[in-house]
């Protein structure tokens, strides 16, 4: 049985370095183990309610449920804006987070990590990442971390995937969450 993992990038800047850490992630997945960067998060609309009826879901929000709802579990990758995670984030987690109950998010494994230029790696941020997706009901991982500091000195040269330590952290954690997606589908089989 192959394992899917979908990564939610909260940076959609060219460059970013969470878009990088993700594409490093999708690299260095384990066998049986997919992971996918969603697309075009910055094209989905404000949550509001007005728009969340059935056959008239805005595309972009409907394709991000789609890719949620196939997954098995979830990768945040998480920049700390103000203090706090990114609006292209939150705003993911909210269309993910409904209908209450039965949204895309609830039941399934969820981790949380990043990059910041900041001397703490986003700590803050993550930390509301994991808050957002707890009230989406998903199952956040709380031991899966890894907050890298001084992201733009420490990738200012070097991609993720170069940095020998930031590699290994990122095997660990995708086969971590690949390790509690697994033990979710069991359960519910």
């Amino acid at each position: 049985m192959s394992i899917h993992i979908l990564a939610l990038v909260g940076s959609v800047r060219a460059g970013s370095h969470n878009g990088q850490l993700a594409q490093a992630a999708a690299k260095l997945t384990p066998e049986g183990v997919e992971l996918s960067i969603q697309e075009n998060l910055e094209q989905v609309p404000f949550y509001n309610e007005d728009l969340d009826s059935e056959g008239s879901i805005p595309q972009h929000a409907a394709a991000l449920r789609e890719s949620a709802a196939r997954a098995d579990a979830l990768l945040l990758f998480v920049p700390e804006y103000n203090g706090t995670m990114s609006a292209v984030l939150k705003n993911a987690i909210d269309w993910l987070s409904r209908p209450y109950g039965a949204g895309a998010l609830s039941g399934k494994p969820v981790a949380v990590i990043g990059a910041s230029g900041g001397q703490y790696g986003g700590v803050w941020a993550h930390q509301d990442a994991r808050k957002a997706a707890t009230a989406a009901q998903a199952n956040v991982i709380e031991d899966i971390t890894l907050s890298i500091p001084n992201s733009l000195t420490r990738f200012a040269d070097t991609h993720p995937i170069d940095d020998s330590e930031i590699s290994t952290e990122l095997k660990s954690v995708v086969a971590r969450l690949a390790k509690a997606a697994e033990r979710t589908t069991a359960a519910h089989v």
